[in-house]
């Protein structure tokens, strides 16, 4: 996969789940539907092209033990936020009614350890892998040093409150931008 591709989809696809999120609640309601699917399933790509996104930030920083460690750190959030989302979206699947869809899911948190792991503080594992990977990036340089403010400032706003996601998959996007002219075209085989 081309890594610049990653650089700009990602943040794009996070972008579009939150639109389709404000929208699927627009009647008051999120989900299930063919709004919760779909913005789910855009969120689920947009992970998916996280990882070779971590995988070049760890590159383009040499490599070494913190590169490694950091792009280990926000791969492990990557693939509990997955968890997250493939949760939601086969709950979405099976309820018949947004009613019927919070038993589902207190069922499944009730399992020991999902909670932590997939709700609370898994996911925010990517987001700190992410942000010590780009300033571990400014420290050398690579990229100008508002690029991990505004990775930072994108990770708030989406904590924050999650109507905020289209604008912190922007900000992200922003973030990139230098990314995408380091980024090399291709991966080496």
């Amino acid at each position: 996969m081309n890594p610049r591709f990653a650089f700009l989809a990602a943040p794009v696809l996070l972008t579009a789940y939150g639109l389709i999120r404000l929208a699927d609640g627009l009647d008051g309601v999120r989900g299930p539907g063919p709004a919760w699917t779909t913005g789910h399933l855009a969120f689920l790509g947009g992970l998916v092209l996280f990882v070779p996104v971590l995988l070049t930030l760890r590159r383009l920083a040499g490599g070494g033990r913190l590169a490694t460690a950091t792009a280990a750190v926000g791969l492990a959030g990557v693939v509990l936020s997955m968890a997250q989302i493939t949760i939601d979206v086969v709950v979405g699947l099976r309820a018949g009614d947004h009613a019927a869809m919070g038993p589902m899911f207190d069922r499944v948190q009730e399992v020991p350890g999902v909670a932590l792991a997939v709700y609370d503080a898994g996911p925010m594992l990517f987001y700190v892998g992410l942000l010590v990977a780009v300033a571990h990036l400014a420290m050398r340089r690579v990229v100008p040093v508002w690029t991990p403010i505004a990775i930072m400032l994108s990770t708030v706003a989406s904590a924050t409150n999650l109507d905020l996601l289209p604008a912190g998959g922007l900000l992200m996007l922003v973030a990139f931008t230098p990314l995408v002219r380091s980024a090399p075209a291709a991966v080496p085989a």
